[in-house]
């Protein structure tokens, strides 16, 4: 059996979510501490893929990133490069449809701790680079860890917009849930029905462990002690 599919979901996935993770926790800190003019339709275009159909955010991706969109044309016109029909389209998917998880979760994590505790550090002199690292990362990890298992797991399984943008080419853009889905179109049921359990897995063991995280870290905060 063919490997390939399981071993790309995870660099798509594992790629996507560090990417989400560099981009959206600045992102996610800064707008929990500012108010501005506009920032809810900021937050609500941010927030979009979500409630988007995945073939809607496949066609504004082949829009923007085809060779003839706007980014597209000007990456082939540049640097001879493509992203359609490569297996970085497919991380390009993953992000989009992943970083409101990620986003949402962060912000809920700085938002909810006292932005004293940030400020008292400050009037002792701390620099803020110290005081993130220091103290509001360690109050807003579980959040933020959150985050990353979400975002992760929602890049493993993403479909839509990946056939749209990477499509589906064997040992290049073949990610799991491809796999499924052309291997029920040409009847080949063992073969889904052996991927489906895989994904299925990942999935599970994936938000399996972020809840027995959480449980045992709640216990751990109100007792003293680790639950076992």
């Amino acid at each position: 059996m063919n490997f390939s599919p399981l071993w790309l979901s995870l660099k798509v996935a594992g790629t996507a979510t560090f990417i989400v993770l560099i981009i959206g926790l600045p992102l996610a800190r800064w707008m929990a501490r500012r108010q501005f003019y506009g920032k809810t339709v900021v937050e609500s275009i941010i927030m979009l893929p979500m409630v988007l159909p995945p073939t809607v955010v496949g066609f504004a991706l082949l829009y923007l990133f085809g060779k003839n969109g706007w980014i597209g044309s000007w990456l082939w016109e540049t640097f001879g490069f493509q992203i359609v029909f490569t297996w970085i389209g497919a991380v390009l998917a993953a992000i989009v449809v992943s970083f409101p998880l990620m986003y949402q979760s962060t912000v809920a994590a700085f938002q909810k701790y006292d932005v004293n505790v940030e400020h008292a550090a400050y009037t002792m002199g701390a620099s803020r680079w110290k005081v993130f690292w220091t103290l509001s990362m360690p109050l807003a990890w579980p959040g933020l860890l959150a985050g990353l298992i979400l975002s992760f797991a929602r890049s493993l399984g993403e479909f839509g917009a990946t056939l749209m943008i990477a499509g589906y080419i064997p040992n290049k853009t073949d990610t799991i849930p491809l796999t499924i889905y052309f291997a029920v179109e040409a009847g080949d049921k063992e073969t889904a029905t052996i991927w489906v359990l895989i994904i299925l897995t990942l999935g599970f063991s994936a938000v399996f462990w972020l809840n027995w995280w959480s449980k045992r870290n709640v216990f751990a905060f109100t007792t003293g002690k680790k639950d076992t």
